[in-house]
């Protein structure tokens, strides 16, 4: 007898839906999500969810409690400044290594394009797909299979810290993308790097100021 065919993987499924949730900021620290929430919200059994969790939590994105439900991960201002820290060594050293192609070039500037679409259609999480998946690209051009996983994991953590500051840097990453591109189209590399240098220390800086002052507010009140 001929085994049948899965026609679709439903743990990359459940992950992807309950990803795209928590980064459309869907939930706080305190939401609880079970397995039979979720299960009932996606309507698939426990199985795809249980391992659809494990990799969200083995990706820093959520904690499991045992016998009591998943709850969003929170970082520190210290852990939100060393995985910034951890973040430009990345991609410092992507710009100085990656592969730049007229086809990579033009693949960028299309990104940026629809990035500045869905900024201005206010769709937060196709924005935020595609800024990351700007720094993605440059990643994969190393060849460096390695690096580009390590740079997806400290993505997913840096936009669990994001998810409430969109605007911090949503009307400026195009542009830093744009000048980051032309360094490279001119075949300046210290540009390059020098630009994404600057795009990631501008928003970390941007960022741990605001964690910072919500934590004095909570100490305060």
């Amino acid at each position: 007898m001929k085994k049948l065919k899965i026609p679709t993987n439903l743990t990359k499924l459940a992950y992807q839906s309950i990803k795209e949730y928590i980064l459309a900021d869907r939930l706080d620290e305190s939401s609880r999500l079970t397995e039979e929430f979720l299960s009932s919200q996606l309507g698939i059994s426990k199985s795809p969810i249980r391992e659809a969790c494990n990799r969200l939590e083995a990706e820093g994105l959520i904690r499991i409690e045992p016998r009591r439900g998943a709850y969003l991960r929170t970082l520190t201002v210290k852990e939100i400044s060393d995985v910034y820290d951890l973040r430009e060594a990345l991609e410092v050293h992507a710009v100085r290594t990656a592969q730049i192609t007229p086809k990579l070039l033009e693949n960028l500037k299309q990104g940026i394009a629809r990035m500045k679409e869905f900024l201005a259609a206010n769709d937060k999480v196709h924005y935020i797909e595609e800024d990351v998946e700007f720094h993605a690209k440059l990643a994969r051009a190393t060849g460096n299979d390695h690096l580009c996983a390590v740079l997806e994991n400290v993505q997913n953590q840096i936009w669990l810290a994001r998810r409430r500051t969109y605007d911090l840097s949503s009307s400026t990453a195009a542009g830093a993308h744009e000048a980051i591109v032309r360094a490279l189209e001119a075949g300046d590399r210290n540009a390059a790097q020098k630009a994404m240098s600057k795009h990631i220390t501008t928003v970390c800086q941007r960022l741990l100021q605001f964690h910072s002052s919500q934590e004095k507010s909570e100490r305060v009140s």
